[in-house]
């Protein structure tokens, strides 16, 4: 698209976000409701553009593991009227007190939420990932730029034109939403830092960096999804078996599928023949370190091995002498995304979960639960491994900003200041109850 074309289609829309942002919840909520109705009412053009997408995916040489995430099953067609329905249930972000502060007689502060604005999500073959954007961006009041990977522009494009649809009868309209077409759009929007006020990258380490590096806008996301699951000394190691195996099969093409396993040595001799014998139910290909090897048949390790995300039937198993190697391990070869122990000591638990820097830490289960579904956020943007803003599976509070609201009654500075100033009381007041938005007096 021309440039100017597409400055003139992204103001229009950060108009129309402004509006969105002063809707009220029910609005919101009954369009949530009418997309997934609309959704499954059509969702036979949307598997016959999903077919399309996935033949010529096939046909182009692409990776299993891609043409496992652009397939848009019966399952995940559920999966998404759930999740939209999940958020439609969600308390409303939008003017959410946070602190209330009586700062003197007749001057009241609230700090309340407010949408960030204009969000740009450049994500990967994935067209639930498409819905689950939509639905938390329409929750949270901003509005939409959506890029998706080129394998799924068939059926971006139709789920797109189904979501407008569902905008016909709604008096939010449909121009908060909108969806680039071409790779050369990527571009241009890395330099509109006065006209989205976010970006959100998913896909490989390559482009996330790409987006890092050649924009202002401030990013939120992750590169990698190296997950580990540590097998204690003290783990159940039935326990230990099936959650990794779940970790590593359930999804394999996810990013908090595991891609290490680290073996205290402990056990490693009890537990390695079981473990690689459930994991071969899968023809999951194991590399293994030479201790490892020397107890089950593995490809031995090569340089390389540990910070490989493989996405795919493949993992490492690696022997560790101590929980604390293992935490080491980690935060060497991780990427601070989801990590798991599997123990039934609460002290190794407590310093896992203390001393294991990622933005999800678990115990005794899989570490496919890092899920803005599963977590109860109705759906999730990403992963962010980010520690400034949000962390974690984004949802709605990720996609909020604040601001700081003062009602006054004539006060002046000048008069807290000088000889004799007079004093601020700094009352911390209660959050309950209507908010300066709704006209509270003080």
């Amino acid at each position: 698209m021309e440039t100017n074309a597409l400055h003139q289609r992204i103001r229009a829309l950060r108009a129309n976000a402004k509006l969105l942002s002063s809707s009220t919840q029910e609005e919101r909520n009954a369009l949530l409701l009418a997309i997934a109705e609309n959704l499954q009412t059509t969702y036979p053009a949307i598997a016959s553009a999903n077919q399309a997408d996935v033949i010529a995916a096939r046909a182009q040489g692409q990776k299993e593991s891609l043409i496992k995430r652009l397939i848009f099953s019966e399952e995940k067609l559920e999966a998404s009227l759930a999740g939209l329905k999940q958020v439609a249930q969600l308390a409303d972000p939008i003017g959410r007190v946070k602190q209330r502060r009586l700062l003197d007689t007749g001057l009241l502060l609230e700090q309340v939420s407010f949408p960030i604005g204009v969000i740009g999500m450049i994500f990967e073959a994935r067209p639930d990932a498409l819905i689950q954007i939509v639905s938390l961006c329409l929750k949270s009041g901003n509005g939409i730029i959506l890029k998706g990977g080129k394998e799924a522009q068939r059926t971006n494009t139709v789920l797109v034109e189904v979501i407008k649809q569902s905008c016909a009868s709604s008096s939010l309209g449909d121009q908060w939403l909108t969806l680039l077409e071409s790779h050369g759009d990527v571009d241009q929007i890395l330099g509109m830092e006065e006209d989205i006020d976010l970006l959100i990258p998913r896909g490989t380490n390559q482009f996330v960096k790409y987006v890092m590096e050649h924009t202002s806008i401030p990013v939120l996301g992750h590169a990698d999804g190296i997950c580990h699951l540590y097998i204690d000394e003290a783990a159940d190691l039935d326990k230990a078996i099936e959650i990794a195996y779940d970790s590593k099969t359930q999804y394999p093409a996810a990013c908090n599928a595991i891609e290490t396993i680290l073996v205290h040595k402990k056990v490693a001799r009890s537990l390695l023949p079981g473990l690689a014998k459930r994991l071969s139910d899968a023809n999951v290909v194991i590399h293994g370190d030479r201790e490892v090897c020397s107890l089950i048949s593995a490809i031995p390790y090569q340089d390389g091995d540990w910070k490989c995300e493989y996405l795919q039937n493949e993992l490492n198993i690696h022997m560790v002498d101590s929980l604390q190697m293992a935490i080491d391990h980690i935060e060497e070869y991780g990427s601070h995304h989801t990590d798991v122990i599997v123990s039934e000591d609460p002290q190794a638990m407590r310093t896992f979960f203390s001393l294991v820097d990622s933005a999800d830490v678990f115990a005794n289960c899989s570490t496919r639960f890092a899920d803005g579904y599963r977590f109860g956020l109705g759906a999730e943007v990403g992963i962010s491994t980010a520690k400034i803003h949000a962390r974690g599976p984004v949802g709605l509070e990720g996609l909020m900003s604040t601001k700081y609201l003062i009602r006054g009654s004539g006060q002046v500075v000048s008069t807290y200041t000088g000889s004799e100033p007079r004093q601020f009381l700094h009352e911390e007041l209660s959050l309950e109850g209507d908010s300066l938005l709704s006209g509270e007096t003080v």
